[in-house]
């Protein structure tokens, strides 16, 4: 599965294979029980998003509700995007720390965290990172880098 055309988050677990939703039904466990109050889950891009909603937020740079973790089952692995280290480089060391603490191989991109089976994870580690950072804070961490980039972007003009 590359992108999911699920409606709801019911749907996209129907779509997987049984083992395939025995892990992303226990991601998605792990994910609500840390996740600060006023994240909301949803459908988005093909995966299981979990954001801050457009009726608490509308200044989004591409008009889409902002994006704090989301879960997939891709074709040949699982994927976890956390944009807490993506957003935050003190963020990003400690959770690679973490990994590498844990004994545990960490296969990640800019915010994709890259997983066959549970086992792969620091748990701990992902689930610190999901619970670290409140809506709030999150929102002020996305409008500075905004600032930014609109100000290198005037530089460049």
């Amino acid at each position: 599965m590359v992108a999911s055309t699920a409606q709801n988050v019911e749907q996209y677990l129907a779509e997987l294979p049984e083992e395939r939703r025995e892990v992303i039904s226990a991601m998605r466990k792990l994910i609500r029980k840390h996740l600060p109050k006023g994240y909301s889950e949803s459908i988005g891009f093909g995966m299981i998003c979990y954001g801050i909603p457009l009726k608490q937020y509308p200044d989004t740079y591409n008009g889409e509700p902002l994006s704090y973790v989301a879960l997939a089952a891709q074709k040949n692995y699982y994927a976890l995007y956390v944009m807490g280290p993506y957003a935050d480089p003190k963020q990003d060391a400690e959770f690679r720390a973490a990994f590498k603490a844990a004994g545990k191989k960490l296969d990640m991109g800019k915010s994709c965290v890259r997983f066959k089976s549970m086992d792969d994870l620091a748990l701990d580690a992902v689930a610190k990172v999901i619970a670290s950072t409140p809506p709030k804070q999150y929102i002020e961490r996305y409008e500075a880098a905004r600032a930014k980039t609109k100000t290198a972007k005037k530089k460049r003009a």
